[in-house]
């Protein structure tokens, strides 16, 4: 199921999610003008290398953390994120506000990340993009708005059919894949997960966004869960 839009109203303007999906768009038109070399270099500098942070030789490799957040590995990879960021950051800027939007999306993108670092700690492939924080997108919107009508698309072998399903369903459908994924990617490699997608960042950012939601709830909104 791919998600068009959620059907759920909000009542303030989500600046926090737009920038974010701009600067990610911009970073990413500014990797398609790099040469290789240049890129490599540029992915070498400002994405995650497991290896450096767990050695953690030069405290400046701790900003990897979020300057990794916004690169990604190609048009699939960057158009996926930003579309679930775009269906499902818009509720949850407007419940957390916009100050803690941007610190949740920060800090579950960086827990994310040692949730796959945990699963090939010596790697020195890097690690890049959204997926993590976006991922506490989601967990925290699973909490917040299980019933909310998301539009979702269906590819079902040549016939592609457009519904709606209750948030509860699509997000229980979407972290159980993540861990289909990431058991079969383990089995497929033996335990080394240094490569391809990082499924692990993937379930670790949902369940952070549950853990942190409570710390970064407004505590004047008592706004119901469910609209």
């Amino acid at each position: 199921m791919i998600p068009l839009r959620n059907e759920n109203p909000t009542k303030t303007f989500p600046f926090v999610t737009i920038t974010i999906i701009l600067i990610n768009s911009l970073v990413f038109i500014y990797e398609l003008t790099q040469r290789e070399t240049q890129l490599q270099d540029k992915i070498m500098q400002f994405a995650v290398i497991p290896y450096d942070l767990i050695h953690l030789h030069n405290p400046k490799v701790l900003l990897t953390l979020v300057t990794s957040l916004f690169f990604h590995a190609g048009f699939v990879h960057i158009f996926g994120n930003m579309l679930y960021l775009w269906v499902f950051g818009n509720n949850i800027e407007d419940r957390l506000g916009h100050l803690r939007f941007t610190f949740f999306y920060i800090l579950c993108g960086a827990v994310a990340t040692f949730g796959h670092i945990l699963t090939a700690w010596n790697s020195k492939l890097p690690v890049l993009g959204a997926s993590g924080a976006i991922s506490a997108v989601l967990g925290a919107y699973l909490i917040l708005y299980p019933r909310a009508k998301i539009l979702v698309l269906i590819p079902l072998f040549y016939i592609w059919r457009i519904a709606k399903v209750q948030a509860l369903w699509f997000l229980v459908f979407w972290i159980i894949l993540q861990f289909l994924y990431g058991a079969t990617s383990s089995a497929l490699t033996k335990g080394d997960t240094g490569g391809g997608v990082a499924w692990f960042a993937h379930i670790t950012g949902f369940f952070a966004g549950i853990l942190f939601l409570r710390l970064f709830l407004k505590k004047d909104t008592q706004a119901s869960r469910d609209r």
